[in-house]
């Protein structure tokens, strides 16, 4: 990974035999300072922490969310041992994890448990060294001794790997100028720490990645907050799962008072509640109990007054699995509502967790009318938003209640005990709300070769509320794109301001809106509101504005009226419309009745120039 560093390299050789005692001074342990040793014995002193023994494992697989611990070699990432018979990778990986154990504990001085660790965990970076070295079955390990004996490698770049660090972004953490551990011992000393107090080695690159600040801590710094977060009453453990879910308790920016306010909530939830009596003891158990808690610290509550909240809820963090609550919070998230009303919501309704919100089909009317609208607000929703109407899947609802602009009202239901009406509604019989053009039409589209595509930005439309009826289909037969592109462009318009029930009714009407690029939408909705002084509400009325060539029609024309009104040639106020909409032809008219010099002026300084500058000549009378 480094190979041009030839200088460094052949500085290297000289090393390998002989340490620098001020170097070695500054290998020690948080509560220990040996005397500089002898080279040989070296490694005995180097960080005296060691994995404790413990009846579970700690090098255990923590999640979905991590790789996994194991140390077993993962042939198929590997793509450049091909010199090497495939029936022999397994041996010639092994043999040069053994090599390369020995020559980091032996020649380089790293304590066997943790040359160990980095050789066992670094599967990239020595099939590089492997890939350089001839193979030969009776004779590989000899040949792996002799070629790093000569070609020392970079023990960053193994150790960075070997913490669990992508291969790719290693290169960015590399010191300058340095190949040796020995060298600068700062990351190596803390990882050592870490590891020792109990932490999976291949798992602390979770910790660098959140809060690379932790590796510049003092082991005895790191070992003495570790042990008091015991003071809370958690093990070891317990402890390890709390900081690979939130390494900032680890770091040396955080605030003392957040971090204690997390531990607050903790301890009131693990201890309190005695939650900790239904965990497995061990790292991966702890880690995915941690995850589902920060789900809810990331809903924004208030670190320090919510344990209690939680506590009363332990179950949501027993049954429930991770993928549940983040599907539920999305269901929600999409309403618009506050995150924290979301936490609250599922912390004190724990039972929505068990509803399925994602495949069950639903009639819009019946489903409202199951809420309790009553029959004159459905009618009224009947005519003023047709292209919500019809069927469409329970996970859209969300959407579908912003298209109405009842999102505040169905989740004020939600908050005050409804939320159970979630779970027992159903479609009354077979053909409710069934549209028989929108579902001749799904047929048709079925049976396309391009089916995929076209289901998919049919789905589009079902996403942000619209049913299936005929109006959705007719929508649907004039946009253009992936459903990914068509998305881009809906929620360009969303975050430029226009709000979602209004761009929905937009797109029914002037569905040519969405087959524009994101970055021409954004363009047309500043010159509206900037240049020409409008408000966002003018697309209400005059939605197609948005569907005019901006360099070709609407800035040439609107600038030209301008200018005649300037010049006192004309007095009346046209609308935006007006001046954009009209053909051509009538165009040239109109401005010929204003003036009848006016359209030899259009068509050579303002048409012809596309104009980009208003034109400052006069009209010649």
């Amino acid at each position: 990974m480094v190979d041009n560093r030839q200088k460094m390299l052949s500085k290297a050789v000289s090393l390998k035999s002989e340490v620098d005692p001020t170097r070695q001074a500054q290998i020690h342990t948080p509560e220990y300072k040996p005397k500089p040793p002898k080279a040989q014995n070296l490694s005995q002193h180097i960080m005296h922490f060691r994995p404790p023994a413990t009846p579970f494992s700690l090098y255990t697989t923590l999640s979905r969310h991590f790789s996994s611990t194991s140390t077993t070699t993962k042939l198929p990432r590997i793509h450049n041992l091909s010199k090497i018979p495939s029936r022999h990778r397994p041996q010639a990986i092994q043999e040069a994890q053994k090599v390369l154990t020995d020559y980091l504990h032996a020649t380089r001085y790293l304590p066997f448990t943790y040359a160990e660790h980095i050789s066992k965990n670094s599967l990239l970076s020595l099939s590089n060294v492997i890939s350089k070295v001839d193979f030969s079955p009776s004779t590989f390990s000899k040949a792996v001794q002799r070629f790093l004996r000569y070609h020392p490698i970079n023990e960053f770049e193994f150790f960075y790997e070997s913490i669990g660090i992508n291969h790719e972004e290693i290169n960015g953490l590399l010191p300058v100028n340095k190949f040796f551990l020995l060298e600068d011992l700062r990351v190596f000393n803390a990882a050592c720490a870490l590891a020792g107090f109990g932490f999976p080695w291949n798992k602390l690159g979770i910790l660098y990645k959140e809060e690379a600040s932790i590796f510049n801590k003092e082991p005895r710094e790191l070992n003495e907050r570790l042990c008091g977060f015991k003071d809370y009453g958690f093990n070891s453990v317990t402890i390890i799962g709390i900081c690979l879910i939130f390494p900032y308790v680890l770091s040396e920016i955080s605030e003392l008072s957040e971090i204690d306010a997390l531990f607050d909530d903790l301890k009131q939830i693990l201890i309190d509640y005695d939650l900790v009596s239904f965990v497995e003891g061990n790292v991966d158990a702890w880690c995915e109990v941690c995850r589902k808690i920060r789900v809810f610290y990331d809903l924004d509550c208030e670190k320090g007054k919510v344990g209690e909240l939680m506590g009363r809820s332990k179950n949501i963090f027993l049954e429930y699995p991770e993928e549940v609550l983040v599907l539920k919070v999305d269901f929600f998230s999409r309403l618009g509502v506050r995150k924290g009303e979301i936490a609250q919501l599922l912390l004190s309704k724990p039972e929505i967790l068990d509803f399925d919100l994602e495949s069950p089909v639903i009639s819009v009317l019946g489903f409202l009318k199951h809420f309790g609208l009553r029959a004159k607000e459905l009618k009224s929703i009947t005519e003023r938003y047709p292209y919500v109407l019809g069927r469409n899947k329970i996970a859209n609802v969300p959407h579908a209640m912003k298209s109405l602009d009842l999102s505040e009202w169905f989740f004020d239901k939600m908050k005050n005990g409804d939320h159970v009406l979630l779970s027992t509604y159903h479609i009354g019989t077979p053909d409710e709300a069934l549209d028989k053009e929108y579902t001749e039409h799904l047929e048709r589209i079925q049976s396309l070769r391009t089916n995929i595509h076209m289901i998919s930005k049919l789905n589009f439309l079902h996403s942000i509320g619209y049913g299936e009826n005929k109006l959705t289909i007719k929508v649907f037969t004039h946009l253009h794109g992936s459903s990914c592109d068509l998305k881009e462009r809906f929620d360009c318009l969303l975050r430029n301001g226009v709000g979602f029930s209004k761009l929905c009714k937009m797109v029914s009407w002037s569905p040519k809106i969405l087959n524009q690029q994101p970055e021409i939408l954004e363009q047309k909705v500043k010159f509206l509101c900037q240049e020409m002084g409008s408000s966002l509400q003018y697309l209400d009325v005059f939605p197609a504005y948005l569907c005019y060539d901006l360099e070709k029609r609407i800035k040439p024309r609107y600038r030209f009226h301008m200018w005649l009104t300037e010049k006192g040639l004309c007095e009346k106020d046209y609308s935006i419309a007006s001046m954009i909409a009209t053909s051509e032809k009538s165009f040239i008219a109109r401005i010929y009745g204003i003036h009848p010099a006016a359209p030899k002026k259009w068509l050579e300084s303002f048409l012809n120039k596309k104009h980009s500058h208003i034109c400052q000549g006069t009209l010649l009378l």
